[in-house]
């Protein structure tokens, strides 16, 4: 089952991919879309009902820890060597005029 691939759609992937592709690098691209697609075809004769889908080949798992606070509200410490304080915050000089 050969996939023929045409001039207009070679030309159309030039352009979304923003190739400039010489006459022969066309035709070699129409070649190398067309086995791609029959290959594409041969799997599809695959007997894939016993497979069940999946998103990836390895199982995932969150590798991230648990979000939880170890250290407590610290405020009054954090703040206890600021040289100025203004409502439980850090004031800092003016940056914006």
């Amino acid at each position: 089952m050969a996939n023929i691939i045409s001039d207009e759609t070679i030309e159309y992937v030039g352009i979304l991919a923003k190739l400039e592709l010489s006459k022969e690098e066309k035709e070699q691209a129409k070649k190398d879309m067309g086995s791609m697609l029959d290959y594409i075809d041969k799997l599809n004769e695959l007997d894939t009902s016993g497979v069940e889908p999946m998103s990836h080949v390895f199982p995932v798992n969150n590798v991230f820890r648990e979000d939880v606070v170890v250290n407590g509200d610290e405020h009054e410490k954090t703040l206890a060597n600021a040289p100025a304080k203004k409502a439980q915050s850090f004031k800092v000089p003016r940056t914006v005029e």
